[in-house]
């Protein structure tokens, strides 16, 4: 169960709906060959943490996407 860190913790102001914007940081991780982004409050507080399917590695500004999505979906539940 070694991680190995793919992007380390970023720091990134996501704009939500209706100009609200939240303060997050997250990091993109494999373990056992599977891909996660994990998403907290800058204070660490843990918010989700997603597993991205296999064959979906994606390049930095795609997570700052995904990010956003994830951000939706978790405060609307």
């Amino acid at each position: 169960m070694a991680q190995k860190t793919i992007q380390d913790w970023t720091p990134s102001q996501v704009l939500l709906k209706f100009d609200e914007q939240r303060e997050v940081k997250y990091r993109v991780y494999t373990e056992d060959d599977r891909i996660y982004q994990e998403i907290c409050d800058p204070d660490d507080t843990p918010i989700h943490t997603l597993e991205i399917p296999d064959g979906m590695k994606l390049g930095r500004s795609s997570y700052e996407v995904l990010l956003r999505y994830v951000l939706l979906d978790v405060l609307a539940a």
